[in-house]
């Protein structure tokens, strides 16, 4: 019967918001667009709501594991750091648990155990867009990547023994920055007549004679973008560390004890009781939050990974609001 309520309460619901509810099981995935031996086309939606900074500002960071040859992408919402695989979609995401001490170099080490190294696409021979996005209602961050490395690896093997032959058949076309200095490398040291006239061909076909059309540099403006996208009502107070423990304790709203917690010289100036009663405070006043100014979005997701029943009130309670 609570099903079939659930389910008719979702029914009920605008096209709009309903697209969006169904968006949810879309997003936070990573989908092969486009898969050949000389390119591989992938994208991903995903969600941008709560995303924290992770380094100067930067809310997603790229890290490359170079024995599985796969490109992810660092994402921290909450107290959770997430690294998906870009370039194996089927692989499950890697959730690294956080606490109050954790830094980004500790996220570092850990990732390096398995394998992984903080980069940036283009060293990798891979193009990136990323964009802020409205997926079906949602707020998203798109992230394109395009793994030209396969590619790079034929024109690099012609290039190296002055075989033109092995590279006739591409018909895509390769950036320059990926094979330029390679190039130039080898253009160096070709001796004979023969040899420059093989790289001659090599560089029409890549149309290395030619100025290539420079980039905007989107990520950055992205970036940008993000770390100014602060909810007014989130903006937090300048808080002053002499104002007693107690307010903190009893009296403090969730973002002035979380500004207070974030600051370093905070664990430094509390007895392990006060800080863990703090952190306790913390976490019942984020839950308060997230239940009181929550997007259905937002709580659905939740609830996904908690169960806890009252984001199933709240979501119901939402729910019947928007029917009404």
């Amino acid at each position: 019967m609570k099903k079939a309520l659930l389910l008719s309460l979702f029914l009920m619901l605008n096209s709009c918001s309903f697209e969006s509810i169904l968006a949810l099981g879309e997003v936070d995935k990573v989908q092969v667009v486009k898969k050949n031996a000389s390119v591989s086309h992938y994208r991903a939606y995903f969600t941008r709501t709560q995303l924290k900074p992770i380094k100067h500002n930067k809310k997603y960071l790229y890290f490359y594991n170079k024995k599985q040859k796969d490109l992810a992408i660092l994402l921290h919402r909450y107290d959770k750091y997430y690294l998906y695989s870009l370039y194996h979609p089927k692989q499950s995401k890697m959730v690294i648990n956080t606490n109050n001490k954790t830094r980004y170099k500790d996220i570092k080490k850990v990732l390096k155990r398995k394998g992984y190294r903080e980069t940036v696409p283009s060293s990798v021979a891979a193009t990136s867009k990323v964009a802020l996005r409205r997926y079906k209602g949602i707020k998203t961050l798109l992230v394109e990547i395009k793994d030209y490395s396969a590619l790079q690896t034929k024109y690099r093997t012609a290039i190296k023994t002055y075989d033109a032959q092995k590279i006739k058949p591409i018909k895509t076309k390769l950036p320059h920055g990926f094979i330029d200095a390679y190039y130039k490398q080898y253009a160096e040291k070709a001796s004979t007549e023969a040899q420059h006239a093989q790289l001659k061909i090599i560089a029409k076909k890549l149309n290395l004679n030619e100025p290539e059309t420079k980039t905007i540099d989107e990520e950055k403006k992205v970036q940008e973008a993000l770390a100014k996208e602060i909810p007014e009502e989130i903006e937090e107070p300048i808080v002053q560390t002499s104002i007693p423990f107690d307010y903190y304790a009893q009296e403090a709203s969730y973002h002035e004890l979380d500004t207070y917690l974030s600051k370093k010289e905070t664990r430094d100036a509390l007895s392990f009781n006060q800080y863990t009663q703090l952190k306790q405070r913390h976490t019942k006043l984020q839950e308060e939050q997230i239940l009181k100014e929550g997007s259905l979005e937002e709580l659905i997701s939740l609830y996904k990974t908690n169960k806890n029943p009252k984001y199933k009130k709240r979501i119901l309670a939402l729910m019947k609001k928007a029917q009404e």
